[in-house]
């Protein structure tokens, strides 16, 4: 069985591990300081995963504005809904708004289109 987890965390999680991916890769310039070019290189490249980051987390706040806020039925905590389906943030139960969805099992694919 797969393991899901909510869109927004998932998204939250990228970001984060965008900036440590930046930190990673700032490291690796410092081993290169005998080759200042080099070193500027990896430094750059650090810092553009740093403010992509920082573009995922402000992305990913304006989606969770527009989100459906729900009550968990299984455990009474609130939660956003992105999409027809998604997972609590934390307890992961399945989760829709769409009545037409509401006792079939969980699939992501019901929030595209397009399904096979």
């Amino acid at each position: 069985m797969a393991k899901y987890s909510s869109k927004i965390n998932k998204i939250r999680t990228f970001a984060l591990s965008l900036i440590f991916v930046g930190f990673i890769v700032m490291y690796i310039g410092i081993y290169f300081r005998t080759s200042p070019v080099l070193m500027t290189i990896f430094m750059l490249l650090g810092l553009l995963f740093t403010i992509g980051s920082t573009i995922v987390y402000f992305w990913i706040g304006m989606l969770s504005t527009k989100a459906v806020q729900v009550v968990c039925p299984n455990c009474g905590k609130p939660t956003k809904i992105l999409g027809r389906v998604d997972m609590c943030m934390h307890c992961r139960e399945p989760l829709t708004l769409d009545a037409s969805l509401e006792g079939k099992e969980f699939n992501e694919k019901y929030n595209h289109k397009k399904q096979d």
